[in-house]
């Protein structure tokens, strides 16, 4: 129930949202984007998509974000939700269809129809984001390009520290902090880092403060999904990402001897350029897509394929701290740029899981928590603000 599996995001216009001219964008756009308008099934096998003719509808934001859409007492409904509040319109998918990159072109070409309607003339030389065709979009692009390579056999993974302390009933908090690109920039560029890396080892820092001191000798580890799309090429609009790991064990907090983020982002950074190697992105793409190659699978009984995929998730989970998703800089064609604010991104999770994406000069850091204690992101953003940067930050309420 914390985590159903749903991202969410938002683009926040500088004018209020018309809900009528929404809704008639909303459906025109739905057109467009046939692969989306579909429902999700258990079959005996496995589950199966069924197309839809259901119209989507945009409601007035009332959920917390990244509320459940996959759920018993929705069934046989659209598996995404589109919400506005003030200037700000949000879409919501369930992670079974596409990505935080499929995501984000969907909600532009929402953005862009609804502007067209809103300001007649404004938008007619804007192209759609939605150019590619309709075989490219709903490309299986993780069949198409698995070649079958044998991966290294890689070092068995070490157990990490997991932050711990949740919050009851199952819920979320979110976060939305506001910084500088540029200065953020400038500031990884002083370390010769990138700014995934200097994000990343922010994070670590931040988690390695608040361990219980008996668990300080555990790595903290900072998963980060990849867009495979950077390696192939493809135009899918279906999921098509894998995640990378990067592990470091911290040196213990002492007088003499203490880690910084001088000392910690380089390390980072030279672990996540290994990693993010062509070579070593390809060879585990075809490690996870050889599962499906494995003969027998398909006829194995959906119900034990689910207790199966749960127990190995559980497993997985023990190897990974926190995870941070940097999505990168949305463009969107000049036409539109006079309406539009900001973008950010948040996904459920079981503990921490931050999404990064920029748009101009604002960068915005998306983080949910589950954690009880805000004592990390306390700590993160302080150490952002004694680093020089400008910081603004939101956060939802939560019932205690």
């Amino acid at each position: 129930q914390r985590d159903p599996r749903v991202f969410r995001i938002s683009c926040t216009l500088n004018e209020e949202i018309d809900p009528d001219t929404l809704n008639e964008a909303l459906r025109s756009t739905a057109q467009e984007w046939p692969q989306f308008q579909v429902t999700l099934h258990r079959g005996l096998f496995w589950h199966y998509f069924e197309s839809t003719d259901q119209l989507p509808t945009a409601q007035p934001e009332t959920k917390a974000p990244c509320a459940p859409l996959y759920t018993p007492e929705r069934r046989n409904k659209l598996i995404y939700r589109v919400t506005y509040f003030g200037a700000r319109i949000n879409l919501e998918m369930f992670h079974a269809i596409t990505d935080g990159n499929g995501g984000l072109l969907y909600l532009k070409s929402i953005v862009r129809n609804y502007l067209a309607l809103r300001h007649p003339g404004e938008m007619e030389n804007v192209p759609s984001p939605n150019s590619a065709s309709a075989g490219d979009m709903a490309q299986d692009s993780f069949r198409n390009f698995y070649e079958g390579t044998k991966r290294k056999k890689s070092a068995k993974k070490p157990k990490v520290y997991r932050p711990h302390g949740f919050l009851p009933y199952s819920q979320l908090q979110f976060f939305e902090g506001h910084l500088s690109s540029k200065q953020v920039l400038e500031r990884s560029h002083a370390l010769g880092v990138s700014m995934t890396s200097y994000l990343g080892a922010s994070f670590m820092l931040a988690i390695y403060h608040d361990m219980p001191a008996l668990e300080r000798k555990k790595p903290i580890c900072i998963s980060l999904p990849v867009n495979l799309r950077n390696y192939y090429p493809s135009e899918t609009a279906r999921n098509f990402f894998n995640s990378v790991c990067i592990a470091h064990t911290l040196t213990p907090d002492t007088l003499t001897d203490a880690d910084t983020l001088e000392t910690v982002a380089p390390v980072f950074d030279a672990k996540l350029k290994e990693v993010l190697k062509p070579e070593n992105i390809r060879a585990q793409m075809d490690a996870y897509e050889k599962l499906e190659h494995i003969p027998g699978i398909r006829p194995v009984p959906l119900v034990i394929k689910n207790a199966a995929v749960k127990f190995f998730t559980k497993l997985e989970d023990r190897h990974v701290s926190a995870v941070v998703s940097n999505m990168g800089r949305v463009s969107i064609p000049e036409g539109m740029k006079p309406y539009i604010h900001d973008f950010a991104a948040f996904s459920s999770c079981k503990t921490l899981f931050t999404v990064v994406c920029s748009y101009g000069d604002d960068l915005v850091l998306g983080t949910a928590s589950a954690l009880r204690s805000t004592a990390i992101l306390q700590r993160l953003y302080r150490e952002f603000a004694k680093d020089g940067l400008d910081v603004t930050l939101y956060a939802t309420e939560v019932e205690r």
